[in-house]
């Protein structure tokens, strides 16, 4: 397995300290500051850890309350809030240097059958083995890039990312808010669930705020712009693997009073919506001096 991988899953393990309590380590990927899927995906994972296995979870509702520092370790501490016969429900409070960076809230439910439709299509899009990675394509222009987001842009990855529609982060045309991005783990996974949960949730905080700045032709990388996460919904439909193309089809139908709301599915390659999500999140650019 990848060092960058198999670093991340190390991580995503977590080192149970006392009961309903867990610390992780961080991985920089050239911020400095936490990436905000990794504390969501840690803070699945400590909830998971309290949660018998054949429970799986289908819904988590977070808020980014404060930046990590990617240099310092971070406490997560379980709320086991409800025990059902069908559903267990636990809160998860992240916290750093004594304050809460982060909060999570997740649903985990048995196993049962049901009543099943799918009232929405995967796109036509090309196969993602006919569509350049975006590391490769930043790679190619890294002469190019701003020296303060050259670390951060061409850092490797856990997840693969190759956009259908390549996005110029150095020119931003504008274009209408939406992105369709497969997404996949660098290499092979582990068979547990879970694992493949915690990678996902993780995996979703990318591209998603960012499309919300399409229509203004701009992007993360422009001057004087700050974005930033401010909550993060996921609803997990079918069982999905993480180590086969997923493609990520975004939207972003609203930004106003300095945020902006984006919406995301994810499709497995036949065409199964294996999960949702939505973030509101902060696209503030300052005035020039």
């Amino acid at each position: 397995m990848r060092p960058i991988l198999a670093e991340l899953l190390d991580l995503l393990r977590l080192e149970a300290i006392e009961v309903n309590l867990f610390r992780g380590q961080s991985q920089d990927l050239g911020w400095g500051a936490v990436f905000g899927g990794q504390v969501l995906g840690q803070a699945l994972s400590a909830a998971a850890h309290t949660v018998p296995p054949e429970r799986t979870v289908h819904s988590l509702h977070a808020y980014f309350l404060r930046q990590g520092d990617a240099r310092r370790p971070i406490v997560y501490e379980v709320d086991r809030i409800r025990d059902g016969r069908s559903f267990t429900t636990r809160r998860v409070v992240a916290v750093q240097g004594g304050r809460a960076i982060f909060s999570l809230s997740a649903s985990f439910q048995v196993a049962e059958a049901g009543l099943e439709h799918q009232d929405v299509q995967m796109p036509d899009v090309p196969a993602p083995e006919d569509v350049v990675s975006d590391q490769e394509a930043l790679r190619r222009r890294a002469d190019e890039l701003p020296e303060v987001f050259r670390t951060r842009a061409l850092a490797d990855r856990p997840i693969e990312a190759r956009s259908v529609e390549p996005l110029d982060i150095l020119a931003p045309e504008v274009r209408p808010p939406v992105r369709r991005v497969w997404i996949r783990a660098v290499d092979a996974l582990p068979d547990d669930p879970a694992v493949h949960h915690y990678l996902l949730a993780y995996a979703s905080d990318f591209s998603l705020l960012t499309t919300a700045l399409l229509p203004h032709g701009l992007s993360w990388v422009s001057p004087r712009m700050q974005v930033a996460s401010l909550d993060h919904a996921m609803w997990f439909a079918r069982p999905f693997r993480m180590d086969d193309w997923l493609l990520y089809v975004i939207d972003g139908p609203t930004a106003s009073g300095g945020r902006a709301l984006v919406r995301g599915s994810f499709f497995d390659r036949s065409g199964r919506l294996v999960a949702s999500t939505a973030q509101e999140g902060l696209i503030r650019r300052w005035p020039e001096r």
